[in-house]
C-alpha cells in the first residue's frame, strides 16, 4: 500500500482506515468532500450455486488457458447450452 490510502483519515491500511470512522463523522469533514457522478447497474443480480471441488477446479485451470475467469467462462458456457435448450424447444 502506497504513503497514505486515505486522505482525510491519512490511514496507510484498510484496517487504520476502519479504525478512524469508527471514530469519526463524515460530517466533520464535509468541506473536504466533492460531489461525484456515478451510474449504478440494479440489473446485474448474482446467484451462487455449488460447484463440487474437483469440478470447480476444472473450471479455474480452463479459464487461466483462455484467459479468462472462472465466472465468465461458467456465463459463456450457460449461455451457449441455454441457446442450444432454446433451439430445441
Amino acid at each position: 500500500m502506497g504513503k497514505s490510502k486515505s486522505s482525510i483519515s491519512k490511514a496507510r491500511s484498510y484496517q487504520e482506515i476502519g479504525e478512524y470512522w469508527d471514530t469519526h463523522d463524515l460530517s466533520e469533514h464535509w468541506s473536504q468532500t466533492k460531489p461525484v457522478d456515478f451510474e449504478v447497474d440494479i440489473q446485474t443480480e448474482a446467484k451462487y450455486y455449488p460447484i463440487e471441488r474437483k469440478l470447480s477446479a476444472e473450471i479455474t485451470r480452463i479459464a487461466k488457458r483462455r484467459g479468462v475467469s472462472a465466472e465468465t467462462l461458467l456465463n459463456m458456457w450457460l449461455q451457449e447450452k441455454i441457446g442450444e435448450e432454446t433451439t430445441m424447444k
